[in-house]
């Protein structure tokens, strides 16, 4: 008999994250993890710029989320864009306390199917977007005495994706970054962790191309599935909160178990003994 996954629902979930006040921005906020990064933290009092390329959706949130929520149009791999959005944000504002670097993209193709231009295009993205970033916020969180800057990697920062050579490069890059960046900002304040998601359920979640009637591929995990936008929303609610103030250039892993090992052999019937 097989057991049943648990639950992924977090409704009638109590937030514990103090966020009254603070002023995030969080990129790629217009749909799945950033858009529930973004209604989680509005639901803790923080104030949210939803930085995002996509204007529809981006607005759509806003006006769902209320006046503690503005759209800021942001393409994260220009350096002015980034200056600007930081410029309108504490505008808006008055401040800006947290950055979540969420935006990101993918590229499934072999790596002798690649290209240099799409390749480079990942990296500046899902990489140098980060830090244009990270750079950018560094004078107002300074100045304010401190900040945190939440950069979202993946699993495939941890080993390897076959098909997605760019983007499994990009994100190794984000954990290195996130390293670096706590060593040099900590003593003025600012704490930098990476979330490492493993298999999330947004459109960026590949479809399963076995052709099987089913989608197994996530039984073999210890929780038995994908995971939920709004399980990684949590992870970055807690680390831009006061509970994590002696946390930074960690990873935090929101996958499920999917890095803890391969799947687990059935259960032994009984003691085995190897000599």
């Amino acid at each position: 008999m097989t057991a049943t996954p648990p639950p992924s629902t977090t409704e009638g979930t109590m937030y514990v994250y103090d966020l009254k006040g603070k002023v995030a921005l969080i990129t790629g906020a217009a749909q799945g993890q950033g858009a529930a990064e973004a209604r989680l933290f509005a639901q803790c009092g923080a104030f949210v710029a939803i930085a995002d390329v996509q204007k529809a959706q981006g607005a759509a949130l806003a006006d769902e989320l209320g006046p503690d929520a503005a759209y800021i149009e942001l393409d994260v791999s220009s350096e002015e864009a980034w200056n600007q959005a930081v410029e309108a944000t504490k505008e808006r504002f008055g401040g800006l306390d947290i950055l979540v670097n969420n935006a990101a993209a993918m590229r499934i193709v072999a790596i002798e199917d690649e290209t240099a231009d799409d390749f480079r295009r990942i990296l500046d993205i899902n990489l140098l977007g980060p830090f244009l970033g990270l750079r950018a916020v560094i004078p107002t969180m300074r100045a304010a005495g401190g900040g945190v800057v939440i950069n979202v990697a993946s699993a495939s920062g941890m080993q390897g994706q076959a098909w997605a050579a760019a983007y499994s490069a990009s994100k190794w890059g984000v954990r290195g970054l996130t390293r670096t960046a706590a060593m040099e900002l900590g003593r003025d304040g600012i704490r930098v962790n990476t979330i490492v998601p493993g298999p999330i359920r947004t459109a960026m979640l590949p479809g399963d191309r076995s052709g099987a009637e089913r989608d197994k591929r996530f039984d073999g995990l210890p929780l038995g599935r994908a995971g939920e936008p709004e399980e990684v929303a949590h992870m970055a609610a807690f680390l831009a909160s006061s509970g994590a103030s002696y946390t930074t250039g960690a990873d935090f892993t929101v996958d499920g178990g999917f890095l803890a090992g391969p799947a687990a052999s059935p259960r032994p019937t009984a003691p085995m003994l190897f000599h």
